[in-house]
């Protein structure tokens, strides 16, 4: 078994690798529900775009549940600490995402155009609400959050969720609805024909530039701002998890110093921003696939840019930086992480090779000659 400190980074990578998961594989979900008011203006067209997500967002999904529960799991103290403190905010994505499903069963349950425009309008509720406020959250974290620790760990916030919308994060939010709009509208590219297909590939074109342009933005932002944190002393890679037992400071351009230590950590935010341009001038490339594949390297290029910024920190505190968690202090332990190792060994690849699998039978464009041809077992 690796020592604690190498386990501590280990599951660093993995929530990075799992998160990085879910905004690939759900973000092209929340994106198609962003554009479904706008991108197809037929009943069919539209049954067209929901049928591209309704058999796989379910799966896709899992990786939000495999994201929280290795939080749960291996940084219990973040766990606590950022689901309390975010409570509004998390409750707010809840109740967003289950509009999905219910906006998916129950909009062609009745003909009428009414009915069916205002489940329409909920899955974009669905998917631009989730997206924004990920972003947002994002962007906080880069800000500090304030709220601390007593003598016996137990923590106090002093925000709430109007707090939370500061410009910076508001930015980064801004980010995030930009980049999944991208991915939704390559994949529409992917998975339908004629003039949906057309109206996507147009689409990404715009949403990939402001993707670009907000995240140059962003990053310009970050560098001229104040915004940083760093340890002073006593966090010790393998040390037992007390987030007490370090000091820590805000520092001005903290968050860029690990470029300077790793420069090819550089590679993550080029790879953000290089990815979204390479989107735009594809766009009426013929091989789709290529595009989005780009843009899903893009996302995790922009999600590398968040964890390798903060890394060590997970949750800084802006009014209190001692009681900020990082990886050296707010993990569980060495046995726990250790076991939880083998277990995501073993049924991490059986999931992507599931995953895999059903995008290969299901594989193909949905078009409006099946909806129309298959309009009772369609959604």
């Amino acid at each position: 078994m690796p020592d604690f400190s190498t386990l501590k980074v280990i599951w660093w990578l993995l929530l990075g690798v799992l998160l990085g998961g879910f905004a690939i594989m759900d973000g092209f979900d929340l994106g198609v529900g962003m554009l479904l008011p706008f991108i197809a203006r037929t009943d069919t067209e539209r049954r067209v775009v929901i049928n591209t997500v309704g058999p796989v967002w379910e799966g896709n999904q899992v990786w939000l549940i495999l994201g929280g529960g290795a939080i749960f799991a291996a940084w219990p103290a973040l766990y606590a600490a950022s689901f309390s403190g975010f409570y509004l905010a998390m409750l707010l994505i809840l109740g967003a995402l289950i509009l999905r499903p219910v906006g998916i069963k129950f909009r062609s349950k009745m003909p009428g155009a009414r009915w069916r425009s205002s489940w329409d309008w909920a899955l974009f509720i669905a998917g631009a609400v989730p997206s924004l406020v990920f972003g947002v959250a994002m962007g906080n974290l880069l800000v500090g959050v304030p709220f601390r620790f007593d003598s016996e760990l137990r923590a106090s916030y002093e925000f709430g969720l109007v707090d939370l919308l500061n410009p910076f994060a508001l930015l980064c939010g801004a980010v995030s609805v930009a980049m999944l709009l991208t991915h939704g509208a390559a994949y529409l590219a992917i998975k339908t024909d004629a003039a949906v297909a057309a109206r996507a590939r147009a689409i990404s074109r715009v949403a990939a530039l402001a993707w670009f342009a907000l995240f140059l933005a962003a990053g310009f932002w970050l560098w001229r701002s104040h915004y940083g944190f760093s340890i002073t002393s006593g966090a010790l890679p393998g040390g037992e998890p007390n987030p007490l037992a370090k000091t820590a400071i805000a520092r001005s351009g903290a968050w860029l110093a690990n470029y300077a230590r790793w420069p090819l950590a550089l590679l993550a935010p080029l790879t953000g921003l290089a990815a979204p341009l390479l989107v735009a001038l594809l766009a009426n490339a013929r091989q789709r696939l290529v595009v989005f594949l780009v843009n899903a390297l893009g996302i995790a290029g922009v999600i590398g840019t968040m964890g390798i910024s903060l890394f060590p920190f997970l949750l800084p505190s802006s009014s209190y930086p001692q009681s900020s968690l990082t990886i050296w202090d707010a993990s569980s332990s060495q046995r726990t992480l250790g076991f939880m190792l083998i277990a995501v060994m073993i049924f991490l690849p059986i999931v992507m090779a599931y995953t895999a699998w059903v995008y290969r039978v299901m594989r193909g464009p949905v078009t409006s000659a099946y909806i129309e041809a298959n309009s009772d077992t369609s959604y």
